[in-house]
């Protein structure tokens, strides 16, 4: 009698989501990763010390609330630390995954990708945002670079190796692609869109925003350090 072949084990996933003051969106945001946890993988949020209801909030519709030090990466990589998935994906307290984001990673994971992310649409009143966001996704796409808006996901063996994200209070994202890019090959580039709110935008205006953040890429670029980037993006 032959024997059975065995296959491995799906990976298990860990959501981990940063927040600080997010009491008017978390739920929005959690509430559908109902059916990421019913299937087994986890979902981990980070408060960075909220001034509001947000851990209150969050601890019904987590498997673990944290406290960690402010600051995004921080608190990402408090949440990765305390993460027992094969897989950490991120995701802005701010940003709603698409329906079939689980299929999607799981997909992108069997066909060898070792992180990714996902497209974005931002959502706001301007009708530029539409543009803005579509040019993230170009731009991304070109060069491998993600931002965090658009939910990163990476296998831990690979998170591990780079360290995680670095201690900086700006730029995180694109010091992680950076890293990620030279140990474990490009990202998947996902089509699904998640979709990220664009109060930011909203509030200092696009055509403002959009000449603050692509400067303050360029400045990085050059080497401006992280904490001086930060100090002009506030």
């Amino acid at each position: 009698m032959a024997c059975a072949v065995s296959r491995p084990a799906a990976p298990r996933l860990s959501v981990v989501v940063p927040a600080l003051n997010e009491a008017t969106g978390i739920v929005a945001t959690l509430h559908p990763l109902a059916r990421w946890r019913a299937a087994g993988h986890e979902v981990i949020v980070v408060d960075g010390g909220s001034a509001d209801v947000t851990p209150a909030l969050a601890a019904p519709l987590a498997d673990r609330v944290l406290a960690a030090p402010r600051g995004r990466a921080r608190q990402m990589n408090a949440g990765a630390a305390a993460a027992r998935g094969d897989v950490v994906l991120f995701l802005h307290a701010d940003t709603r995954l698409p329906d079939d984001a689980l299929d999607a990673v799981r997909a992108a994971l069997g066909n060898g990708a070792r992180w990714g992310r996902f497209d974005v649409r931002i959502a706001g009143r301007s009708p530029w945002l539409a543009v803005v966001g579509a040019l993230m996704n170009l731009r991304s796409r070109l060069t491998g670079i993600a931002t965090g808006d658009q939910a990163i996901f990476v296998e831990r063996a690979a998170l591990d190796a780079v360290g995680g994200f670095p201690d900086q209070p700006l730029m995180e994202d694109v010091e992680l692609s950076r890293r990620l890019l030279r140990r474990a090959g490009r990202p998947a580039c996902l089509r699904a869109k998640v979709v990220t709110s664009g109060r930011r935008w909203d509030e200092r205006g696009v055509w403002r925003t959009i000449w603050l953040m692509w400067a303050l890429r360029w400045r990085y670029w050059r080497g401006t350090p992280a904490d001086v980037l930060a100090r002009a993006y506030r």
